[in-house]
């Protein structure tokens, strides 16, 4: 799997792996596969739902994903290759 790496606008930087269970959370919220999605569709949004889930699983309170107060806190989101060897 992947990893997004997430920098928000008060500067934090955060890397999180997306774990069997953020893809099939995606799946269930995208009604589509995680491939098939990212290949055919490549919406953005779908990508900052991915940092939403990530950072909601990892314990922090997160403010709604369709709340403008959740998208506005993000400076960037990357999608990083998952490196074994790294």
């Amino acid at each position: 799997m992947a990893k997004l790496r997430i920098v928000r606008v008060d500067g934090s930087d955060t890397t999180h792996q997306i774990t069997p269970a953020i893809e099939i959370a995606f799946e269930a919220y995208a009604k589509k596969g995680m491939h098939k999605a990212f290949r055919e569709d490549e919406k953005q949004t779908d990508v900052y739902w991915l940092a939403w889930e990530c950072i909601r699983r990892s314990g922090e309170t997160v403010k709604p994903f369709t709340s403008p107060d959740f998208i506005e806190s993000l400076e960037r989101v990357e999608v990083l290759d998952d490196d074994p060897l790294a």
